[in-house]
């Protein structure tokens, strides 16, 4: 089913996972057990990422196949520029549709490892705009695409990251899933912003709870996003205590997705890394509380 069509054909919020390709036989395992655990959750979709440079596609395909197949959930594949000409996005895209796969997460995607810099592939894109014109154009598939509350961190300003996104949504983008925050007044600031200019698709919070403070630093290093004083605070107070700091993590995720829904997010998109307690234990209470809905408020 596609991911527009699901956004619209509710009043319930949309819940969604993440997931990466594993690099290992046993990283591979732990994938399949997420996923068989996160499964009776009955996320509305699921998505899969292309990894650096582009360098999983097969494995994306193969992950976003055994999801449908296997466990009858929707799966969504990521699609980045990176490394391919148009002719190879063409043959992926021409793949894709063979599958039977009806959404798409259009990205212009990172350099690949080595690289500090994005450079196009000779016969290749230079935008995500130009990767959402291609698929729009052939392709009869819904289109998702990034979002950056806390402005992409190649952006010369947010007014030009903002405009930029206008231009994908124009291209024809039918829903957007943020970057991960954790402050939740940046997501409901870009809302605003967007819808000022015109970007009037949905647009879903991205979650990432945390559980582990080194990898919640390589994590932000990469993509820019800020954690709060408090939040920093209350997770060095438990830095010696792994499990603590799980379980504050939990909490806090809990908290920030009650108010994003309570204030009118379309759902949430929980980034996993590939792991289930903590997604299981927020989406256990988001929905025993149900904070969307005005009457249990």
């Amino acid at each position: 089913m596609r991911i527009d069509d699901i956004l619209r054909s509710g009043t319930d919020p949309v819940f969604s996972f993440e997931f990466f390709p594993p690099r290992t036989p046993a990283g591979e395992e732990q994938l399949y057990e997420a996923i068989a655990k996160l499964a009776p959750m009955h996320p509305a979709y699921v998505s899969v990422t292309y990894g650096a440079g582009g360098s999983t596609r097969g494995k994306t395909l193969e992950i976003v196949s055994t999801i449908r197949e296997r466990h009858g959930i929707e799966a969504m594949a990521h699609f980045t520029c990176v490394g391919a000409t148009v002719d190879d996005l063409r043959e992926t895209l021409d793949e894709m549709l063979r599958l039977g796969f009806e959404n798409i997460l259009a990205l212009r995607g990172d350099p690949p490892a080595g690289q500090d810099e994005w450079v196009r592939t000779e016969g290749g894109l230079e935008y995500s705009r130009e990767l959402v014109e291609l698929i729009r154009a052939g392709y009869p598939m819904a289109i998702g695409a990034a979002a950056f509350p806390e402005t992409h961190i190649h952006a010369t300003s947010p007014q030009d990251d903002l405009r930029h996104l206008k231009e994908k949504v124009d291209a024809g983008v039918d829903f957007l899933i943020t970057q991960l925050f954790f402050d939740n007044a940046v997501y409901f600031d870009f809302v605003s912003r967007a819808r000022a200019i015109g970007i009037d698709v949905p647009i879903i919070p991205g979650i990432l709870p945390v559980t582990n403070i080194a990898q919640l630093d390589r994590i932000t290093a990469l993509c820019g996003s800020e954690v709060p004083a408090g939040l920093r605070a209350e997770l060095d107070l438990r830095a010696e205590e792994l499990e603590a700091v799980e379980d504050f993590g939990v909490a806090y995720a809990t908290l920030q997705c009650a108010e994003l829904l309570a204030g009118g997010a379309p759902g949430i998109h929980f980034y996993t890394l590939n792991r289930s307690p903590a997604t299981r234990a927020i989406l256990g209470a988001l929905r025993l509380q149900r904070p969307w809905d005005p009457a249990r408020a």
